[in-house]
């Protein structure tokens, strides 16, 4: 049997940062709750379902900075992204 996968420690942010969709024409503003190697826990101001799968996250509005994320869960305004 393999052994547990072991999370990545993750470090309360609580710090605004922006996420665009449709090829980076839709910003939108979140606030990183926390955040570890592999993603992070964000929090929108409306309903987290209706996000894509696919999303890129950025400190600044500039769309060409940030990281490629899937979102793996939604939770009422809530959303954990994977870094990829």
């Amino acid at each position: 049997m393999p052994p547990p996968k072991k999370r990545a420690a993750r470090k309360s942010l609580s710090q605004h940062a922006w996420i665009t969709l449709d090829g980076g024409f839709a910003a939108r503003q979140c606030l990183v709750q926390d955040i570890s190697a592999t993603g992070a826990k964000i929090t929108l101001d409306e309903d987290a379902s209706q996000l894509p799968g696919v999303i890129r996250m950025a400190f600044a509005r500039d769309a060409r900075t940030g990281r490629s994320c899937q979102v793996v869960w939604r939770r009422g305004k809530s959303a954990g992204i994977k870094f990829i």
